[in-house]
């Protein structure tokens, strides 16, 4: 089992990072007070500093290094929330998961099973398998669908019944209401062999080779 990261940052410590925000803050506070003290001290006599002028800066000041802090809380928030994410997809190592994908593996002895999304219910759903040469060995009917997730088991055989080889085959669907498409796409089983944490979320490395995002996960086993 693995379990890999894109960067060394200290995102499970979010106390690191609010006192990293609160040190910066401060500092830009020292140095916008210096600045103010100077143009005190530098202003003209004959038309001194407005005290709605002075107050306005200090509003500005107290503004951003409010903002600053926010944004950092924010940030070992989501950091966090990463770390966490990362921890419970390990758990789904060496599981099977149901991912979008078109490549199927087919058993001869066992059949497949696959899967169905429906952004939409559909009064048509077809499901064609083609093989490695791109030759339609079997196109498969599932009549009417609601919106959602649908799963189909295929028995290996061609549309003329006969036995088709264990291997690789890939699937695709098409699905319509009303004369109409509906969005629709494959989703096949895979099983995780590790995982990644990288700046667009957790991702799954399948043993077949492809990945999948965590959320992209329909049904584990």
């Amino acid at each position: 089992m693995a379990i890999s990261a894109t960067s060394a940052t200290d995102s499970s410590n979010p106390a690191a990072a609010l006192a990293s925000a609160s040190s910066s803050s401060t500092d830009m506070q020292q140095q916008f007070l210096k600045l103010l003290v100077t143009q005190l001290n530098n202003q003209d006599p004959m038309n001194p500093l407005d005290n709605a002028q002075l107050t306005s800066q200090l509003a500005q000041m107290s503004t951003v290094s409010g903002i600053e802090k926010t944004n950092a809380t924010l940030q070992a928030l989501m950091n966090q929330s990463s770390s966490s994410q990362t921890l419970q997809a390990a758990s789904m190592i060496g599981r099977t998961v149901l991912v979008p994908g078109s490549q199927l593996a087919l058993n001869s002895a066992a059949g497949a099973t696959l899967g169905v999304n429906l952004q939409g219910p559909a009064d048509t759903v077809k499901v064609t398998v083609t093989d490695a040469a791109g030759n339609t060995v079997r196109t498969i009917d599932m009549g009417a669908q609601g919106q959602g997730t649908q799963t189909l088991a295929w028995d290996g055989k061609s549309d003329s019944g006969a036995q088709l080889a264990s291997g690789s085959y890939k699937v695709s669907v098409v699905a319509a209401a009303g004369g109409k498409a509906v969005a629709a796409n494959t989703l096949t089983y895979a099983q995780v062999a590790s995982v990644a944490q990288g700046s667009t979320g957790v991702t799954l490395n399948l043993a077949n080779g492809g990945t999948a995002a965590l959320g992209d996960v329909k049904l584990f086993m």
